[in-house]
């Protein structure tokens, strides 16, 4: 009997610290328009490959539009400027395609349908939960943000991506 007893704290032990894991490796961001209504969340999970972010919106333009990580965790309506520029710990240019680039926070354009909704997933390898410059995690925050239009990819500081339409604080 002494023996089964002291197996099953190790395992209590075990349980505790995957939970534990689990939380931490998990945020969202819940998506507000300019009249400040919620229109969508965003579920952030830590990966090997960097932060998966499965987003779901309503209520938006159809359309292109860009999708951005900003340096500050805060979203005040109705321009959403108060959640900065874009991430960008490293000091780069902006976009994929610009030689001077990317931010950490330069993601893809989506696409919004007809009924003003869009669902998707997009994986961003150069941030993490974790400590370092190129934590979501950083003193202020970073907030996602969703722009009128498609980003150009190039064009420096922000893709002529247009206005600030929708912006989420991620949080744990």
């Amino acid at each position: 009997m002494q023996k089964s007893t002291f197996l099953l704290v190790p395992a209590l032990l075990v349980a505790t610290s995957t939970s534990v894991q689990s939380s931490s490796s998990a945020a969202h961001a819940d998506f507000i328009n300019a009249q400040g209504q919620k229109i969508g969340t965003a579920l952030l999970t830590q990966t090997e490959n960097g932060v998966k972010i499965d987003v779901n919106v309503a209520q938006l333009p159809a359309g292109t539009h860009a999708f951005h990580v900003h340096a500050v965790g805060k979203c005040d309506v109705p321009d959403f400027k108060s959640a900065g520029a874009h991430f960008n710990p490293a000091g780069q240019q902006h976009g994929k395609d610009n030689p001077n680039g990317a931010h950490a926070g330069d993601m893809l354009n989506f696409e919004v349908g007809a009924d003003g909704t869009a669902k998707f997933s997009t994986t961003n390898s150069a941030v993490t939960f974790g400590a370092g410059p190129n934590s979501l995690f950083h003193e202020g925050g970073t907030a996602l943000v969703i722009h009128e239009k498609a980003d150009d990819y190039k064009s420096d500081p922000a893709g002529n991506a247009g206005n600030r339409i929708a912006c989420g604080l991620v949080s744990r």
